[in-house]
């Protein structure tokens, strides 16, 4: 074999093996995606209670202390007006008879009275009354991302909402920091 034989052999095998390489570079790179495609985006959020208290004035009517608790004044004043009524009527001891009932109805009558009176002696005063109620807002945390990179779908928590694609480096997502 002659040099120029050898050197055309050898110049064709560099560059087929060039050729070769620079195909297979350029057919991985094509295989590997530079971008995930971003399919679905939902805001993560925390729901956040607080409790406080809110107070007001509220004006609250109460009965007065009752001073004669047994009704007793009513009951006999009415006894001795109803008695002074009752001997009004008739004469002899159909005159008795109608002080005695005189006296037990108005003794009744009074009672019932003052009953009706000291119920309606009340009075009026401000109090202030205190409840806890509770507000709520939300926390955002992130965004949770639905993605596909080559046939797989994956989910990502972002702490920012992506656009249409998240770059890709290696097989991995690259996320802003």
């Amino acid at each position: 074999m002659n040099k120029s034989m050898v050197a055309g052999i050898v110049i064709g095998a560099a560059v087929a093996t060039a050729g070769g390489v620079i195909g297979g570079l350029t057919l991985m790179s094509e295989k590997a995606p530079t971008y995930a495609e971003v399919i679905e985006v939902t805001e993560a959020t925390e729901t956040i209670k607080k409790p406080r208290e809110v107070c007001e004035d509220v004006a609250v009517t109460r009965q007065a202390p009752v001073k004669d608790e047994h009704k007793i004044l009513g009951t006999v004043a009415g006894a001795v007006i109803g008695g002074f009524l009752g001997n009004q009527v008739g004469g002899g001891s159909g005159r008795k008879v109608a002080t005695v009932a005189g006296a037990a109805a108005g003794g009744y009558a009074g009672n019932r009275v003052q009953e009706s009176l000291q119920a309606g002696n009340t009075y009026t005063t401000t109090e202030r009354r205190c409840r806890t109620v509770t507000d709520s807002s939300q926390k955002l945390l992130g965004y949770d991302v639905t993605y596909r990179l080559g046939d797989a779908e994956t989910v990502v928590r972002m702490a920012q909402r992506p656009g249409d694609r998240i770059p890709v480096e290696n097989g991995e997502l690259v996320l802003p920091q």
